[in-house]
């Protein structure tokens, strides 16, 4: 009985988030679709008041699919909590009658559910079920309003990636355990270690791995990424861009030191290759771009290839930096795209570069808000941005990865030139015009502000948000 109590508080962050999703559903049918907003938030605050319970009986696997550690309760907690921001800066978004239903909160409610999930699968039926509940949702999310043709337009090429991402992983699989016999990570670690894969297993492996890539739109799976950010209203953007991809990446480390990915050169060479053609190729294909949500998208494809290089390096300075870089990299594209939806409220919405001109003159704060965010995500100094790429830096050239550490640096000169555009614009006097101003909603402000503190104080005093990763994420494995 003890057992069974500890698992159920181990546990008890998952089983708020999906108690959420129901009340969510309950509200906006028997109450008004308005409730389902506070019920959603009420019940992610919940869930994340709930991880100190769950941190008192940790480590130990909750069940045999679902392993609760410091890694997987660091990997909660930030899910949640970007949850959170996402769904207040979707109160003001979808502020209209027609746009405000409970469907929308339902929706980011089990996406979260199923991110969190992935953090702490520890077997390939976990690892499925929580990329589906994950999956299905955001295509929905993607769509929301119907009645917007290029949202439409962006859920079905989102869906398409999402059937090639399910395939791949199927297949893979499937291989894995006919030769193996099984489909948990640290079994197939042991197996790994007692014998050399053969052409069979390699093939699974392969596949496994190019599935998660698609999730992850890495080089060359990126196809589409940009039509999606695009397309997908900027809350649910924002969403995708992080939740979704830290959920991956965060089970793809669980994945790979549990398993003993790391022990194949092969396998490191593969990586390599990815991240230096996803650095270049991603900063390269944002320079081109008019469209702010495009750079963004672009940018990403650059930021994950950055995440790669720390990934890549093992041990725990590479569990710190890919921490680390991922809460910077949550928090500035939070901020970012609820800027970009805030103004898209105003009638004054930022599509392109030219649509940003004067933007400083006619709104100081979001723009202020949107600038600091810019130049996080180019490493300046002061921003979270610049400790989270010191400490990739660190990583790689820790594990002498000469390769990807000399291509983050082009990488990052070139991102320079056209996150300094997007602000030259913004400070450019001649664009300033009367433009009518829509109020912002109060949990937008408080939102945006609290990235803004968070993205300068982190920047400046990181040391409280290592202590935690050092205690631990550092402990994977």
């Amino acid at each position: 009985m003890d057992l069974d109590r500890d698992a159920l508080i181990a546990l008890l962050p998952l089983i708020v988030l999906a108690a959420d999703a129901v009340a969510v559903m309950l509200a906006a049918v028997f109450v008004r679709p308005a409730a389902a907003l506070t019920v959603a938030l009420a019940g992610l605050l919940l869930a994340l008041a709930a991880i100190p319970f769950a941190a008192t009986v940790a480590p130990r696997e909750a069940t045999v699919l679902l392993t609760v550690d410091g890694y997987a309760l660091f990997y909660w907690s930030l899910i949640i909590a970007a949850a959170i921001a996402v769904i207040a800066l979707c109160g003001d978004f979808f502020r209209d009658a027609a746009d405000r239903g409970g469907a929308l909160y339902v929706l980011l409610v089990l996406a979260t559910l199923g991110a969190a999930t992935l953090a702490a699968s520890s077997q390939f039926a976990s690892f499925l079920l929580g990329l589906e509940v994950l999956s299905v949702s955001l295509i929905a999310l993607i769509a929301f309003p119907t009645h917007r043709r290029h949202a439409l337009e962006a859920a079905v090429k989102y869906l398409v990636l999402a059937g090639g991402s399910s395939a791949f992983l199927l297949f893979g699989m499937a291989l894995v355990y006919a030769r193996l016999g099984t489909m948990e990570f640290a079994r197939i670690g042991a197996a790994l270690a007692d014998h050399p894969p053969g052409i069979y297993l390699s093939a699974g492996l392969a596949l496994i791995f190019a599935g998660i890539a698609f999730k992850l739109a890495v080089v060359p799976f990126h196809m589409w990424i940009a039509d999606v950010y695009e397309g997908a209203p900027p809350p649910v953007a924002a969403f995708v861009a992080t939740v979704s991809k830290g959920a991956v990446v965060a089970l793809l480390m669980r994945y790979f030191v549990a398993a003993g990915g790391y022990r194949f050169a092969a396998v490191g060479l593969a990586l390599s290759l990815i991240a230096i053609v996803s650095i270049l190729a991603g900063n390269l294909l944002a320079l081109l771009q008019d469209n702010i949500k495009r750079v963004l998208a672009y940018s990403s494809v650059a930021h994950l290839g950055y995440l790669l290089v720390a990934f890549l390096a093992n041990g725990a300075l590479a569990a710190e930096a890919v921490g680390y870089y991922l809460t910077a990299y949550f928090v500035t594209m939070i901020a970012a795209f609820g800027v970009v939806g805030l103004l898209a409220r105003d009638g004054a919405g930022m599509e392109t570069i030219d649509d940003c001109r004067g933007l400083f003159w006619r709104r100081p704060w979001p723009a202020a808000m949107f600038a600091a965010a810019l130049l996080s995500l180019a490493g300046i100094p002061m921003t979270m941005g610049f400790v989270g790429k010191f400490y990739v830096v660190a990583a790689g050239a820790g594990a002498a990865l000469w390769g990807p550490v000399f291509a983050l640096v082009i990488g990052s000169t070139i991102a320079l030139f056209y996150y300094l555009r997007i602000i030259a614009a913004m400070a450019d006097p001649a664009g300033a015009l009367d433009m009518p101003v829509a109020p912002t909603a109060i949990a937008t402000g408080w939102t945006l502000a609290a990235l803004a503190v968070i993205l300068v104080a982190l920047g400046v005093y990181p040391a409280p948000l290592v202590r935690i990763l050092e205690a631990t994420v550092a402990g994977l494995g």
